[in-house]
This record gives C-alpha cells, structure tokens and sequence, in this order.
C-alpha cells in the first residue's frame, strides 16, 4: 500500500509564499515523476507543477517564475514553493506520484489534498 500525505497549506495574503510539501510512503520501489496538481474549469486536476526523478521540470504558464517545485528523492518527498501568490491561486492542491511498487507494478497515486486559500 501507498500513501502520499500532503502538508504546508493555509490562509496568506496577496503577495505572500506558503511551501507545500507531500512524503510518498509504503511499499514504493521507486518513483518516476511528482507533481502538484489543482482544479481548473472543466477539468477535475489540472496541472501546476511535475518533477522528474532526474529533477526536470514543468510548469503551467500561470505559475511560471513564481512557483517552484523540488522533490527529495532520498525521502521520497516533493516540495512545491508558491511566491507572490494571487487570489486566483486559492485551491486545493493535490498531490501526485507516478511509482513502481515494491511488486514491480506501475501505479500512479494521489493525496487527499491540501487548501490554499489567498486573501485579497
């Protein structure tokens, strides 16, 4: 069994940072890409961040310069940094890993989400 625990959110003001942070745990052989996700209209999760396991990475326009996304592979834990946040910012912010279990069998896995809220 896999879990992803996410952490680091809360209520900030216009203009300020919050981290996030998400540990994958269990039966994890090794993890291919992390990344952070939240709502968007029309679609469920839409993208904000991913991460590599040889650490390259990807952005959505809106975030880019602003967000920075970092993973510890040693603890399996993938960190997302969110500078000058904007109200539009306010969400809830998901958590996902794309692993290989220690069975061998390629999974891919969510948190339980963690709101970001940004007051204006």
């Amino acid at each position: 069994q896999v879990q992803l625990v996410e952490s680091g959110g809360g209520l900030v003001q216009t203009g300020g940072s919050l981290r996030l942070s998400c540990e994958a745990s269990g039966s994890i052989h090794s993890i291919d890409t992390m990344g952070w996700y939240r709502p968007a209209p029309g679609k469920q999760r839409d993208l904000v961040a991913t991460i590599t396991k040889n650490l390259r990475t990807n952005y959505a326009d809106s975030v880019k310069g602003r967000f920075t996304i970092s993973r510890d592979n040693a603890n399996n834990t993938v960190y997302l940094q969110m500078n000058s946040l904007k109200p539009e910012d306010t969400a809830v912010y998901y958590c996902n890993a794309d692993l290989t279990t220690s069975w061998g069998f390629r999974r891919n896995y969510w948190g339980q989400g963690t709101q970001v809220t940004v007051s204006s």
